[in-house]
Order: C-alpha cells, then sequence, then structure tokens
C-alpha cells in the first residue's frame, strides 16, 4: 500500500496545533507542517517551531503573505501534496481532527481495490459545554472541553459543509479544500458523486471543528473586518452577530443545529446521516 501523508498550513493561531498533530502522528509515515505568517516577526512562528520541536517533526515550508488569504493556503496544500505524487495525504486544518468509520490503511485499501481516488467528509463542530467556548492549552483534553457536537456554521451562515480530506497527491482540492478538482473542474453539485470518490453511503469522514473556543470571536471579527470582499467575509459576520446576539454563547437547544453529546468515537454522533444528507444537498 502507498504512503499515507499529513499535510496541514498553520499560522493564525497555534491553539489546537499540538493536540491535532498528536491526533493524526501514529496514523501517518510523515507529516509535512507548512508555516502561514503574516510577518517575518510574526510570533507565530517560534510557538510552531517549539511544537514541531517537542514531537520531533521537522517544518516542510515557511512563506510569508497576507492575512487570510485562503487561496494562497490552498495553493499551499496542492502544490506540498503534488511532491509525491503517487502517496495517500490527509489534508488537514490545524482545528481539524478526523474520525473515520473504519482504520484509515483499510480505507486506503478499499480506495486502492476499486480505482478510488479521493474521500470526502462534513464539518462536526465540537463545541464546550453548554454552548460556551472553552479555553484551551497544551494539556487540555480538548474531547472533554469540547463534550458537544453539532452542525453551527451551516446553518447560521450557510457555510459550505463539505471537505475533501483523503486524496492522492495528484488530486487537487479547491479553495477551503471543499471540493476535488478534476480534470480542471471541481465536483461540487452535479459533480459532486464522481466515480473517483469512495461512495459517501459507505464512508463519510467526520471532520471535528474544533474552531469554537475562547478566541474564535476575535477571529471571526478580524476576518469579517479585513476580507470585505471575500465570500466568507460575510459567512464571519453572520457568525460574529450570532454570538454577540446570543450573549457569547451557542444555544445548544436550536434544533438546527443538532447538538448533542458525543466523544471521539465515530458511532457516537447519532445524527451523522442526516448532516450526511444535508451536507450532500448544499447550494451556495
Amino acid at each position: 500500500m502507498s504512503k499515507i501523508n499529513l499535510v496541514t498550513v498553520c499560522g493564525h493561531n497555534t491553539t489546537m496545533l499540538r493536540h491535532m498533530l498528536n491526533h493524526y502522528k501514529d496514523i501517518v509515515d510523515d507529516i509535512f507542517v507548512v508555516v502561514y505568517l503574516s510577518s517575518d516577526k510574526d510570533r507565530v512562528l517560534s510557538e510552531v517551531k517549539k511544537i514541531t520541536r517537542d514531537l520531533n517533526i521537522d517544518i516542510h515550508k515557511q512563506t510569508i503573505e497576507e492575512p487570510f488569504n485562503w487561496e494562497r493556503v490552498t495553493e499551499l496544500y496542492n502544490e506540498t501534496k503534488l511532491l509525491k505524487p503517487n502517496d495517500w495525504w490527509i489534508v488537514s486544518d490545524d482545528d481539524e481532527f478526523h474520525l473515520y468509520p473504519k482504520p484509515i490503511n483499510q480505507l486506503i485499501e478499499d480506495c486502492e481495490e476499486n480505482g478510488y481516488k479521493f474521500i470526502t467528509g462534513a464539518f462536526l463542530d465540537r463545541i464546550g459545554e453548554g454552548g460556551s467556548f472553552p479555553s484551551i492549552d497544551d494539556d487540555s483534553d480538548i474531547w472533554n472541553e469540547f463534550p458537544l457536537a453539532g452542525t453551527f456554521r451551516y446553518p447560521i451562515s450557510n457555510a459550505c459543509p463539505n471537505k475533501t480530506v483523503v486524496m492522492k497527491g495528484d488530486i487537487q482540492v479547491t479553495n477551503g479544500q471543499h471540493y476535488a478538482m478534476i480534470d480542471g473542474q471541481d465536483t461540487y453539485g452535479d459533480r459532486w458523486m464522481h466515480d473517483l470518490r469512495y461512495p459517501v453511503g459507505d464512508c463519510f469522514i467526520q471532520v471535528n471543528h474544533f474552531k469554537w473556543d475562547v478566541s474564535v470571536l476575535n477571529r471571526l471579527r478580524d476576518v469579517s473586518r479585513i476580507k470585505k470582499s471575500y465570500t466568507f467575509h460575510e459567512e464571519y459576520k453572520k457568525m460574529f452577530d450570532y454570538i454577540i446576539d446570543n450573549f457569547g454563547r451557542i444555544n445548544i437547544n436550536d434544533e438546527r443545529f443538532m447538538i448533542e453529546r458525543a466523544s471521539k468515537n465515530y458511532s457516537d454522533y447519532t445524527q451523522w446521516d442526516e448532516i450526511r444528507v444535508q451536507s450532500l444537498e448544499y447550494k451556495v
């Protein structure tokens, strides 16, 4: 079986980076950390260096770019994967923790036996007790700090819930890693059910999204202010406004969010089929 690598592009916030690298390091052969900086004096670089040094991981690349340039982030993911186009790659932002319906090696074996080249999934937002935003450090047990799971981003802002998360190195992804690019076309809409995609009825990966910590309000505000010409500016503003209007919390009783308790087992979240259907029906 081909090697499995992890690539992550980090830079704006390192709160979850150590936890994320620990989540994947025992299931991959190699890890490629790309550091995205807004200046050569960015404090994030020293934080990433410490985390990777502690975990005996090399920094693959560091680059200075304008803040929150999601197109450039996607380019960095695609450029890195093309270094080893025949390998399999897990693509994950530093606040994304995949849970699989069966071991990743078995999923890759299924792909190689059936000619599939990419596997998809959707966000499962992780939320603090009572809809709160926990404060996280390197010693936190994040699954205990975020005991609730559901879908918050999509109902509030119509932010795309879909993710392309495991793929061969020669498969490119669109901005946000939401869709695969095949022969120059994205797999959005009618092209979502592509022959090269692992059938979603058999495998739809949970992308546990640990975005919602104590720093999230500042991050939502910063993005909505800086990138006003971008589509996601309005998405971030809607999420920010909702949290402000709800006194700094997420209403866990709102049925739209499908929030329930779930641990780190794939089968724990009982409404995953509903989220899968919702994600497949997504339209901009």
